[in-house]
């Protein structure tokens, strides 16, 4: 009766008394909806940012150039954590500006938002080194071709840079999934009750005096999330390497980022 709570449907009230571990489990993965939504819409629209953001940083002309390399200096060199109360604040005031911002105050829009620049920073950052490290005879072969611009681009270069990025480039989405709790700790506000999983691990936490259930059943969710991430860029992982022999193939490693 609570799977879909966080969406709003099932039981309109949260259980006050009697908590059940069925309860805490269901309630807290219905929150992971949420978290899941945060994850993926962030990772896929600042996958597309990223690129764009590598390419500009590798570019000649300064004007493409320093724009690019401030944007991935901001997100990167400030915390994810400020940079939601930084963004709550600047949309509040928006708000007062047009009514268009209004829906930016709330958690499913301007947080979604804050993720996806954070994120594409630091995919920059990984896209641009991967980038650097095209290896230039692939480069010349493709001169030796004929091909130019574009078709260069599309058929050797970023195909080896996503290869040679992926692998840090998944610690990363793993990392955006795991940031996503962080939205419970931000200004923007629950609306309804409708929170992620971490909204109501806290309330049961809160109602029981006991955070040693809900807490590592949260925990237990993203390790699961985690384990699909892992499987799903594995997958394609394999198919950017079909072309290499099987020894040369480089594995997916999960290397927590402690410090970011």
């Amino acid at each position: 009766m609570y799977a879909f709570r966080s969406l709003g449907y099932g039981e309109r009230l949260l259980p006050r008394e009697d908590f059940t571990i069925c309860q805490q489990v269901t309630l807290i993965g219905s929150g992971m909806i949420w978290n899941v939504y945060y994850g993926l819409l962030a990772l896929l629209f600042g996958f597309f940012l990223a690129n764009a953001l590598a390419l500009g940083k590798a570019a000649a002309n300064p004007v493409i150039r320093k724009p690019a390399e401030w944007f991935i200096l901001i997100f990167r060199g400030s915390p994810l954590f400020i940079q939601f109360f930084l963004a709550y604040y600047i949309f509040l005031q928006l708000k007062q500006v047009s009514p268009f911002f209004d829906v930016m105050t709330s958690a499913w829009a301007g947080a979604l938002v804050v993720l996806f620049l954070n994120t594409a920073a630091y995919s920059a950052e990984i896209l641009y080194g991967a980038l650097r490290s095209v290896p230039k005879g692939e480069v010349e072969a493709a001169d030796a071709y004929g091909m130019t611009g574009w078709t260069k681009f599309s058929r050797v270069v970023w195909p080896t840079m996503l290869r040679l990025a992926w692998p840090a480039y998944t610690n990363e989405a793993i990392f955006l999934f795991h940031a996503t709790t962080l939205v419970f700790f931000s200004s923007f506000p629950a609306f309804q009750q409708k929170g992620d999983a971490l909204y109501y691990a806290n309330y049961f936490a809160d109602k029981t005096f006991n955070p040693f259930i809900p807490y590592p059943i949260v925990a237990v969710y993203f390790i699961i999330l985690t384990l699909a991430i892992i499987g799903a860029f594995g997958l394609v992982n394999r198919r950017l390497n079909r072309h290499l022999p099987q020894e040369a193939r480089r594995r997916l490693r999960y290397r927590p980022q402690l410090i970011r």
